[in-house]
Formats: structure tokens, C-alpha cells, sequence
């Protein structure tokens, strides 16, 4: 099990539970499994929605801002990876 950094937590939004992130490399999906990573975070999800601008999307690629909904913390300037499952 491989996987690509691609993109930074750059927002938390606290009430709502979504980390804003900022895609650097690659795309990420609906149903993408990810990992958020930082010095006091980790943590491992599947994408369940994607929003950009308060619009739902299905992907998202590098150099666009996205929204998603997660079930703890994140951090400003938390990686994030996109977990390649094995073949």
C-alpha cells in the first residue's frame, strides 16, 4: 500500500467539522481513501463528498481548493496523502 502527498490543511472549520485543503499534486475523489497527517494528527478515511465553493463535486485536482468532511481534528499545515491501495 502505496501513497502521494497531495495537497495541505490550510482551514478547520470547527462547527462544521471540514478541514479545507489545498491540492498540490495528483486528484483526489469521491471514495478516495486519504490520510491526514501532522505533528499531533493521523488520521485514515474514505472521501465521503468533495465541495468546492459550497458546490459538490466529484474530483478535485491540483491547484484547487477543496472542502471535506472529517471526523476529527486537523490542522493547519497537516499533510495529506491519498492512500494507493495494492494491487
Amino acid at each position: 500500500m502505496g501513497r502521494q502527498e497531495i495537497g495541505t490543511v490550510f482551514h478547520y472549520y470547527t462547527k462544521a467539522g471540514v478541514a479545507a485543503l489545498q491540492l498540490t499534486a495528483g486528484e483526489l475523489s469521491v471514495g478516495d481513501t486519504i490520510m491526514i497527517e501532522g505533528p499531533s494528527t493521523s488520521i485514515t478515511m474514505e472521501v465521503e463528498s468533495l465541495q468546492i465553493e459550497h458546490q459538490s463535486v466529484q474530483k478535485a485536482t491540483a491547484g484547487q481548493n477543496v472542502g471535506i468532511k472529517v471526523p476529527e481534528r486537523a490542522r493547519q499545515g497537516d499533510k495529506v496523502y491519498k492512500i494507493e491501495p495494492t494491487p
